[in-house]
C-alpha cells in the first residue's frame, strides 16, 4: 500500500530540479544527500535483476585469466550494488557526486563485507565461499575525467562491466547523448554495458526525475541519438549510427516494485 508520504515524494523531487539548467544538476543531488532526503532513490537493497544476470547468465561477461573484472556502478548511492558486485568477486568502484553518499556508502560496505546479507545473493550457497573483490567509493562527476586518477587498476583500458539503474533517468534530458559518450569512454573493448531500464511506465514528455526512458536507450546506444523523444517519435529508426550494439534484452523475473512489473534488462557492447 502506497501512503501519502510516498505519493508526494516524486512531485517533491520534480519540484526540486524544475528551476536547474543542466549545468547544475550534480549541486541539487548533493543538496538532496546534505539534507538527508534520499528517499526518492534509496531501494534499501541491491538491484534482485543485476543479481540474477549475474548469477545465472555469467557467460556475457568477458573473462580475462589471472585477473577479476572490474566494475563501475555510476551514481552509485549508498552503495548497494556496488557491494553486491565485489560480493561476487569483482574489483569494483561507485560514483557518486555527493561526498555524503560517499561516506554513507563506506560506511555500509564496512558492515555489509563483514556479514553479508541474504538479499545480495540468488543461490546463497554458491558464493559464501567466494573471496570478495575489492571496492573503491569515489566522489566525483560522471562527465569529468579528474576521478579517473584514483582508478586504481595498472594498464586500465576501461571497465569490464558498467551498471545503471536510477543514473540515466535521474540526469537532464539534455544530457543523454553525453551519458552515452562517457559510456563508450569508460567501458573496455570487450566489456558490457548493463541497463535496469526504468522508468518505462512514465511518459516520455512528463517532468522529471525520474524521467521517462521508454525508447531513450536505443535511440542513444543503438541509433546515436540525441536520446529527446516522445511517444509520436518511432520507436526505431533503422540508422544505427551509435557506438553501441544490443546483446540482450529481457524481462528480469525479478525487480523492483518501483517498476510497477515494466523495467527491462539491456545489455550493450561496444562495436568493433
Amino acid at each position: 500500500m502506497t501512503t501519502n508520504s510516498e505519493s508526494q515524494l516524486p512531485t517533491q523531487l520534480v519540484s526540486h530540479f524544475m528551476n536547474r539548467d543542466r549545468n547544475d544538476q550534480s549541486s541539487g543531488w548533493a543538496e538532496l544527500w546534505d539534507t538527508n532526503q534520499t528517499d526518492f532513490w534509496d531501494r534499501g537493497k541491491p538491484s534482485p535483476a543485476l543479481i540474477d544476470w549475474i548469477e545465472l547468465q555469467p557467460e556475457v561477461l568477458p573473462s580475462h585469466q589471472g585477473r577479476r573484472l572490474t566494475a563501475l556502478v555510476p551514481g552509485c548511492g549508498k552503495g548497494y550494488d556496488v557491494v553486491m558486485l565485489a560480493l561476487h568477486g569483482f574489483n569494483v568502484y561507485g560514483l557518486d557526486v555527493s561526498r555524503k553518499a560517499v561516506e554513507t556508502a563506506q560506511e555500509y560496505a564496512a558492515t555489509e563485507l563483514r556479514e553479508p546479507s541474504a538479499y545480495n545473493f540468488a543461490f546463497e550457497d554458491d558464493y559464501l565461499e567466494l573471496s570478495p573483490g575489492s571496492l573503491k567509493f569515489i566522489e566525483g562527476d560522471f562527465f569529468k575525467t579528474d576521478w579517473e586518477k584514483e582508478i586504481e587498476i595498472d594498464g586500465f583500458q576501461g571497465f569490464d562491466l558498467i551498471y545503471d539503474y536510477t543514473f540515466l533517468c535521474a540526469l537532464h534530458p539534455g544530457m543523454r547523448k553525453d551519458w552515452a559518450c562517457r559510456m563508450s569512454d569508460l567501458l573496455a573493448q570487450n566489456g558490457v554495458l548493463a541497463c535496469l531500464e526504468f522508468p518505462l511506465y512514465k511518459e516520455l514528455t512528463a517532468p522529471g526525475p525520474p524521467w521517462g526512458l521508454k525508447g531513450v536507450h536505443w535511440d542513444i546506444l543503438a541509433e546515436g541519438g540525441d536520446g529527446i523523444i516522445d511517444e509520436k517519435s518511432p520507436c526505431a529508426t533503422g540508422e544505427l549510427q551509435g557506438r553501441f550494439g544490443r546483446i540482450a534484452y529481457f524481462k528480469p523475473q525479478r525487480s523492483y516494485e518501483n517498476g510497477k512489473g515494466t523495467d527491462m534488462s539491456s545489455v550493450w557492447k561496444l562495436k568493433g
